[in-house]
């Protein structure tokens, strides 16, 4: 991928920069229960401000079709102007952008800061609309994206909006990502591990295809490996099942033998009556998972192989855990998974959404190289797709 323009190159004193960022962050009863996205946000915010830019500051949360009280960025503003140690102001109008709204902007000096309201309160956001991309552009002078975790949408805020501003770049997270995803797959130090978890199949056809001509060893846990364990023959019991993937996960058996990549699939599992936090589990052959049993995580002697698969390794990527790692009865493939790459000397990737909150909840963040902060983004990426949003900005 063509190298792209990045904050460090931009002469912000005095000019007003629009920032996508992403604060698609959780709430419970309006209050934000995780702040992780705000804080990934702040050092470009702080690099922009301590230059003398005039920061606006866009992103969407949740998924309204509309103006939607539920989602307003109001307490983002208030998360925000607390970590940085200054007002941030909110400009709280449902049109996003509106007369109102370009006046305080016009009111902005340097180093202030203001938050638009969710982009997607205008429903042409998600449709890439030209009005709404020139209504945003109108606000700026440069435009800064820094929100990977969106970066796979083709939106106003991340795209059409590229179009009507002179100059653009990519934000400190976005540059951090891009290096981490693109070095880990086009140049990885070697031997090179990708461990894929998660539900479906379906979902990591492409990155599979993908991995196995780059990888020295593909392990594959999680729900999706019970169809790789059906395409072998075996019984899965109530595990689940993607019937129309068992002949895709065959195929992908052959194709790792024919390339000379080592594919570790579970030699056992733990499986249980019903899919609940206590209930009733033993731990099983692969090949011996009895009907009325469904699989819930990985087994002891599987850990121990997965474990023992990336010591020597020097890059290895993550995406999806190893069971139902919400349930502390069925999480403990995926702990082990993140022990064993905690004590590793290798550059540790985890490709984000549910491995990234896994390995957060499970105390390891701090001990990975890199955590990416957009699952359905870094997938994409890992499969060789082009991002719109990273595609839109200025190349260096």
């Amino acid at each position: 991928m063509q190298s792209k323009k990045t904050i460090n190159a931009l002469n912000v004193k005095g000019k007003r920069i629009l920032v996508r960022c992403d604060f698609n962050v959780p709430l419970i009863d309006g209050a934000i229960s995780d702040e992780n996205r705000i804080v990934a946000a702040l050092p470009t915010i702080k690099k922009l401000i301590a230059d003398g830019g005039r920061v606006i500051l866009c992103s969407h949360l949740g998924k309204p079709k509309g103006p939607d009280p539920k989602a307003t960025l109001e307490p983002v503003a208030a998360s925000l102007s607390k970590h940085l140690g200054q007002p941030v102001k909110f400009l709280a109008d449902d049109a996003v952008v509106s007369s109102t709204v370009q006046k305080a902007v016009n009111e902005m000096k340097d180093g202030d800061v203001a938050l638009l309201q969710n982009t997607r309160f205008r429903p042409e956001e998600t449709k890439n609309g030209e009005a709404f991309s020139k209504d945003l552009a109108s606000l700026a002078d440069i435009y800064v994206n820094d929100a990977f975790g969106t970066a796979h949408r083709a939106h106003c805020s991340t795209v059409g909006v590229t179009t009507f501003v002179p100059e653009s770049a990519v934000g400190y997270l976005m540059e951090k990502e891009l290096k981490f995803l693109g070095s880990a797959v086009e140049n990885p130090a070697r031997p090179f591990v990708a461990i894929l978890g998660g539900l479906k199949v379906s979902d990591k056809i492409k990155v599979i295809d993908k991995l196995l001509e780059k990888v020295d060893k593909l392990i594959i846990g999680g729900a999706m490996a019970y169809t790789f364990m059906k395409a072998q023959g075996y019984g899965i019991g109530e595990s689940f099942l993607e019937e129309e993937s068992i002949g895709y996960a065959k195929d992908m058996i052959q194709k790792a033998k024919d390339k000379g990549v080592e594919l570790l699939l579970p030699v056992d599992t733990t499986v249980a009556k019903d899919f609940k936090a206590d209930a009733e589990h033993k731990v099983v052959p692969a090949s011996g998972i009895e009907d009325g049993w469904q699989g819930l995580d990985i087994g002891d002697k599987t850990r121990e192989l997965f474990s023992n698969a990336i010591k020597d390794t020097k890059t290895v990527i993550w995406n999806g855990p190893m069971g139902v790692f919400e349930f502390p009865n069925f999480a403990k493939g995926t702990l082990a998974l993140a022990q064993a790459m905690a004590k590793i000397d290798a550059t540790t990737v985890i490709g984000g959404g549910d491995s990234a909150a896994a390995v957060n909840q499970l105390g390891y963040g701090d001990k990975m190289t890199h955590i990416s902060t957009g699952g359905g983004a870094s997938l994409e990426f890992l499969e060789g797709k082009e991002l719109p949003g990273v595609v839109a900005v200025q190349n260096a």
